[in-house]
């Protein structure tokens, strides 16, 4: 075991992995004032897109760590998604959920990544309390039970132990820090080749491709057409029996693959690379004090584009709970709640995505025709619309209220407020700490100042909507009235709301409410 004279320095961080999942979670983290430590083997960021999907949860945290505006430029909305069937007939489509949007932004997005993460690593370089290593590997860690000790081997060959109180993997599904921990994945039984090819279409091509995403469910070759940001469209092509993935990735077989849609002459090939989709979920995410996120603990078939929303969701779970830890305001017991509910998520989750998959992915054509017979059935006979934000779930179990609590583990709105005659979005006037969230329409003035006395460190905020006749002296006025249904759509006057924006509990009276901040505060203990 390494000895306390050959460390070389002390951090309460370490995060391997300078990704989107590790550069949020280390500005994060250097954000509530932990000394932090970021490393990445590589020297520089990839410079071809692979995520290509984000939704408004995460654009979210972005507003909420001052970076949504650097983001925006490299953002733009989502298309609706058409599925057409065996027989190329409309069979389904997936869209958003109209205006007002829940949180404030258009729910799903596409984007360009690498400037996304160029603006993700300036946020993390900006901080006093991050360093960042990147030509760094790790080669060894060890637990020893008070902190972590990192072997690391720089660049240039120099290898030395640094410590910290907790490392974090965000080092991708080939995770060292997984491996080193001996974490195992469950295999959740999904594995199909496929080709992912990006192209930069020249403008006078463009009019040659669909106007909307969509999704082929053609027996003979099942492919995804995504519409990116200005210019970039994406396709997914499954692979058929025989077809060796680099040999596919070759231009000449590219362009033979994107035959019905674009020649060469129409655009630049930008990316092409194979995978194998798969379907896998650690078994469990932390061992003492090392804990794994993003691609290390997940890996999802890429279908409705929640991938790197995932490993964002992962980071913006455990860092509020470990930064209680930290500065000592909860036990690491409270790490716990990481793993139950991050997991559980996931599986469910991908469990939907999964069942996506293998409608997209028939291959039989007498069972794709009963497959597309089905979902138009499924709509009375038309085509049926859904949005994706239907398909992402909530929190299932985990740090949230008991079973049959309204609201328990749903992701709370955001409003826009109106203030001094100008809108702005709830979390920038009461920031994203634990809120209790009051519906001004029926609780009093009194009531609002005897909770905020009773709810120690919770932001207590009475919200009603604009031009409300009654409205209780210092509360907020949103817009559109979204909390106003919230409230009413769930029988709550509270709702209870995490640093990440989960509803750990709505209360249907005073009464329930004071027994929710009891069980909360002994929770977080």
């Amino acid at each position: 075991m390494n000895t306390k004279h050959e460390i070389t320095n002390r951090y309460d961080v370490l995060i391997v992995g300078f990704g989107p999942a590790g550069a949020v979670a280390a500005s994060m983290f250097g954000q509530r004032g932990h000394s932090t430590l970021v490393i990445d083997r590589m020297t520089g960021i990839y410079e071809k897109p692979r995520a290509i999907a984000v939704d408004h949860e995460i654009l979210r945290h972005f507003d909420n760590m001052g970076i949504a505006d650097d983001v925006l430029p490299f953002v733009a909305p989502f298309t609706a998604s058409q599925h057409y069937g065996a027989q190329g007939q409309l069979i389904r489509r997936i869209d958003m959920v109209p205006e007002p949007y829940p949180l404030g932004y258009t729910p799903s997005m596409v984007f360009t990544q690498p400037p996304v993460e160029q603006v993700l690593r300036r946020h993390a370089a900006s901080l006093d309390t991050v360093t960042i290593e990147l030509g760094t590997e790790l080669i060894d860690l060890t637990d020893t039970g008070d902190e972590v000790v990192a072997t690391l081997r720089s660049s240039d060959g120099t290898v030395r132990n640094v410590a910290a109180k907790y490392a974090i993997g965000c080092d991708g599904a080939s995770s060292t820090v997984r491996q080193l921990a001996g974490i195992v994945l469950e295999d959740l039984v999904f594995d199909e080749p496929w080709l992912v090819v990006d192209v930069q279409v020249h403008d006078e091509a463009l009019a040659k491709l669909p106007q909307t995403s969509v999704q082929f469910c053609n027996p003979a070759r099942p492919t995804s057409f995504i519409i990116g940001p200005n210019n970039h469209r994406r396709w997914e092509i499954m692979l058929l029996p025989g077809e060796e993935g680099r040999e596919m990735e070759k231009p000449e077989n590219v362009w033979r693959l994107l035959s019905p849609w674009l020649s060469p002459d129409d655009g630049d090939l930008w990316r092409a690379a194979s995978y194998r989709f798969h379907a896998l979920v650690a078994d469990d995410w932390r061992r003492g004090r090392v804990i794994i996120a993003g691609d290390a603990a997940h890996q999802q078939p890429p279908f409705i584009g929640q991938g790197m929303c995932q490993g964002l969701r992962d980071v913006s779970n455990l860092v509020w709970k470990l930064d209680r830890v930290l500065k000592g305001q909860s036990s690491d017991t409270l790490l716990e709640s990481y793993t139950v509910e991050r997991k559980r998520h996931v599986r469910t989750l991908t469990g939907k995505i999964k069942a996506i998959g293998q409608v997209i992915c028939e291959r039989d054509p007498t069972a794709a025709a009963e497959r597309d017979a089905r979902i138009i059935a499924e709509g009375g006979g038309q085509p049926l619309t859904i949005t994706r934000q239907e398909i992402v779930p909530p929190i299932e179990e985990g740090l949230i209220g008991a079973d049959g609590t309204p609201g328990r583990g749903l992701l709370f709105p955001q409003p826009a407020i109106v203030t001094n005659g100008e809108t702005v979005l709830m979390d920038r006037l009461i920031g994203n700490d634990w809120r209790l969230l009051l519906d001004g329409r029926k609780i009093s003035i009194e009531e609002v100042r005897t909770l905020a006395q009773e709810a120690h460190g919770i932001t207590v905020c009475a919200i009603v909507p604009a031009g409300s006749p009654l409205v209780i002296n210092g509360a907020l006025e949103e817009k559109d009235g979204i909390l106003a249904h919230w409230f009413d759509r769930h029988g709550v006057i509270a709702a209870l709301v995490r640093p990440d924006h989960y509803v750990f509990a709505g209360a249907a009276d005073i009464a329930a409410l004071r027994q929710q901040l009891d069980d909360l505060q002994t929770r977080l203990a």
